[in-house]
């Protein structure tokens, strides 16, 4: 890593890095976006009317 003015500089190898690394982090997030289930979709009481078979 070189020294510039104000600090360290990064090569050209660590900043692809670490645009790849930004790159991604964002499909990562939009992935987990288009995944996400609304709060109601999983709060809903559903009957499980197997369990209740099994208890008779």
């Amino acid at each position: 890593m070189q020294v510039h003015g104000d600090g360290p500089v990064p090569s050209r190898g660590e900043q692809a890095e670490a645009a790849e690394r930004e790159a991604a982090k964002r499909r990562l997030l939009e992935q987990a976006e288009a995944d996400r289930v609304p709060v109601d979709d999983i709060t809903r009481a559903v009957p499980d009317r197997r369990w209740r078979r099994d208890q008779r």
